[in-house]
């Protein structure tokens, strides 16, 4: 949430941002990303979003890479071996 604060509403459109929270939100609350499909489909919609900025010139990739990075965080840790 800090980065989408840090980032403010010129970065981005209401939607996107409702987008990065909903997968910050389904992370946050998944047990495991190999058994939860949700999970994963919210890792791919906030993926594509990065590379839709990215790829529409709106954001240098660094930043979508901090983006992601971020919201990853929020999701559930691997397994030590």
């Amino acid at each position: 949430m800090r980065t989408l604060e840090d980032l403010g509403p010129a970065k981005l459109t209401e939607s996107e941002r409702d987008r990065v929270r909903q997968a910050a939100d389904t992370l946050f609350f998944a047990e495991d990303l190999g058994s939860d499909a949700e999970a994963r489909e919210a890792v791919s919609d906030v993926t594509a979003l990065a590379r839709h900025l990215v790829d529409s010139e709106r954001w240098l990739d660094e930043s979508a890479r901090k983006l992601l990075q971020d919201v990853l965080a929020t999701g559930p840790l691997a397994p030590v071996a």
